[in-house]
Parts: C-alpha cells; structure tokens; sequence
C-alpha cells in the first residue's frame, strides 16, 4: 500500500471474518460495513443527518446517473460531491457499469467502452474506462470502481470468458488513467459469472494490475443464495488477506451474515431503502409488510429491540396509516427504521468478530429471523 492510496488494517479475525478499518481522506469506516446507496446523490426521502444518525459511515453514489444529471463537470465547479451533498463521510462511487449494462436496447459493447442513449432524454453518450475516471475524479469520490461488464446471468462459459476477459482489459486501462491522491483509492471488480476458474483467472489478474481493494461482481443477479455462497468460497481463495474485499449489490440480511462469514468486508444493497418506500420493514423476527391489517391497531413499535428514532417515537398503528394514507413520513420512518437495523446488523457482527464469537451470533441470528414477527396483540 503507498501513502497515495487507501489505508486498510485488519484489527481482529475469527475464521475468514474479518474485523477491519478503511481510512479515506474524508475519514474512517469500520468494516464489515454497509454503504447505504445514495445513487444520484441523495438517500431518498432522508437528510444527510438522518443517514449518519442511522450509524451509516459511507455511502454509494453512482457514476451513471449523476453523469447525466446534473453532470459531473457541474457538481465539481460546485466543490464536489462531498460538499454538493452536504456529507462529510466517505463516498464509492460505482462505475455505472452494471446500469449501462442493464440498457440492453440502448447501448453498444465494444473493446472501447460502452456507447448508449440517455434513459432520460435518448442523448447519446460513451462511457470507457478513461471517462469513468474522469467522472468519479470529478465527482471527488474516495473509491472509485473500475469500469466492467457486468455478466449477464445465466451465462455459457465461453460468453462469461469473453465478457470477464474484456473487463480485465478495462481494469489495465482504468488503473493507468486513475489519478492517485493520498486518501483516494480504486477497486478491481472480479467478474467470471458462477465458474470457479473464471473468477480465479479474474482475480489474478487483477492482483496482478494491483489495486486498493478488490470487489466481488456479477452476483445476486438471478443465481441464489446457495450459488453466490459457492462462487464466493471459490472467490475468497484467491484475494488477497491485505486489501478490503467488496460484495457489490448484496443484498438480505443472511445474505450479509454469510457472506462476512467467507471473508467479505463491504457491501451495499437498496434493499433497506427501496423496502422502506414500499411498507416493508427489517426486524430481528424477519421482514414484515407495514401495510397488513394486523399493524393497524398496534401500539408497539416496528422492533421492540430496535433503538431507532423510528421505534422511540412511534407505533406500528402510526405507520401503518401512514403509509395506507400515501403521506411521505410513512416511507421516511420505514427507510430510516430499516437503515438502522442494517447498521446494527453490521455493529453485531464486527463486535463478534472482535469477540472471537461469530459462530454464536449468526447461530442466534438465524434462530431469530426463523422465529417470525411477534404475534398479533
């Protein structure tokens, strides 16, 4: 690691678990962590404050949407996204990659990048590796992603080779066009679909590019749990123990509990957000839907052990009507409810970890989320 780069340490381990700490130029984020997205500069329906207050420590902005809207160039002239969004915390920036990817009527691959139509407006735009630099540069991100092709699922062999092979390309070129700034640091992405010899030719190329943390792509696309889990078992063999590993997109609650069981360091997930606009909600007893008839006379909160603003303040019942009544404060208790509990999650894990006692904790967490919400009053 230079001092142009992102410092991380492992403090503690307890199998492949690991305890760590990410220093960043705009501070430090303790690992296992959850990015909580923010994907056009902003956690939808909340304050920055809201999103610190949940114990959140580093979000996630994407490079495609805020390229388009309002631009990079315009968020830089207004001092970058840091300061354009009022957080003072880290930023990823995802590449944009995986959206471009999902335009399958508007864009183009070629070896040179990705030529695709604005979903806003039909404005033609190329996104390479070169530019998705400049944008994140421009954007003042403290991790910046490569650009890669995001495989679709399922995927033969023969097309998920290609389809790795080029991002690797891709990862050469983003590596030379990275500016290094101290604080700053760029992640390769680990691409190769389901197939254990892809993703270790993946990683070893990528180990040997060498970058300042290495992700995990190409997963929770359609393939399972039990699958991810394999892919990731296969993956974690061949990553390096110094850098910080990310599982990008992922996702449920046992998703997260497994996968920093193998090894994984960050993640990020809509989940939580995206739940809490639609009446769900995360608890210790498993997801519940706010919307369900059984809420509409409960006085208790939405989790009895949850220490949110969310459950200190307000019922079920309150909830419930709510968001039965379309009004804006329903999703915005649910969202900051659920961002909570996936802080807490993360909290849990890393002080088991600390502990030596990670088995015990995903062995009552498993025991909880099977026992099921409390029964109706």
């Amino acid at each position: 690691m230079t001092e142009d780069a992102l410092k991380y340490e492992v403090l503690a381990s307890d199998g492949a678990a690991r305890r760590g700490r990410l220093h960043t130029a705009h501070g430090t984020a303790e690992t296992p962590a959850f990015m909580t997205v923010g994907t056009a500069g902003t956690v939808k329906g909340l304050l920055p404050e809201n999103v610190a207050d949940t114990g959140a420590e580093i979000v996630l902005g994407n490079t495609y949407h805020l390229m388009l809207r309002p631009t990079a160039e315009r968020i830089a002239e207004l001092g970058g996204l840091h300061k354009f969004m009022n957080w003072n915390k880290p930023i990823l920036t995802d590449s944009g990659g995986y959206q471009v990817m999902s335009l399958s009527e508007l864009r183009k691959i070629t070896e040179e990048g990705v030529a695709f139509r604005s979903h806003l407006d039909g404005s033609r735009h190329n996104l390479t590796p070169e530019r998705a630099m400049d944008i994140q540069c421009l954007l003042d991100s403290n991790i910046t992603m490569v650009l890669d092709e995001c495989t679709p699922y399922p995927a033969e062999p023969d097309v998920a080779a290609d389809s790795m092979r080029r991002s690797m390309r891709w990862a050469q070129r983003c590596k030379d066009a990275f500016i290094k700034r101290p604080g700053y640091g760029l992640f390769g992405i680990v691409q190769g679909s389901v197939y254990p010899d892809l993703r270790q030719e993946s990683a070893e190329a990528l180990q040997e590019i060498g970058f300042d943390g290495y992700a995990v792509g190409g997963l929770a696309v359609g393939e399972g749990q039990e699958v991810m889990f394999e892919v990731l078992d296969a993956t974690m063999l061949h990553l390096t123990r110094e850098r910080p590993r990310y599982l990008m997109g992922v996702g449920k609650p046992s998703d997260i509990v497994g996968a920093v069981q193998r090894g994984i360091d960050m993640f990020d997930c809509v989940l939580p957000t995206r739940w809490g606009r639609t009446g769900q909600g995360f608890t210790r007893r498993g997801p519940i839907n706010i919307r369900n008839a059984r809420h509409q006379t409960d006085p208790r909160p939405i989790d009895p052990d949850c220490g949110c603003k969310t459950c200190s303040s307000y019922s079920r019942a309150y909830v419930n009507h709510l968001v039965k009544a379309n009004e804006m404060l329903g999703p915005i208790l649910l969202t900051i409810h659920n961002l909570h509990y996936y802080q807490e999650l993360m909290a849990g894990l890393r002080d088991a970890i600390e502990k030596g006692a990670l088995d015990a904790f995903v062995s009552a967490f498993h025991r909880q989320q099977a026992a099921g919400d409390l029964p109706p009053l």
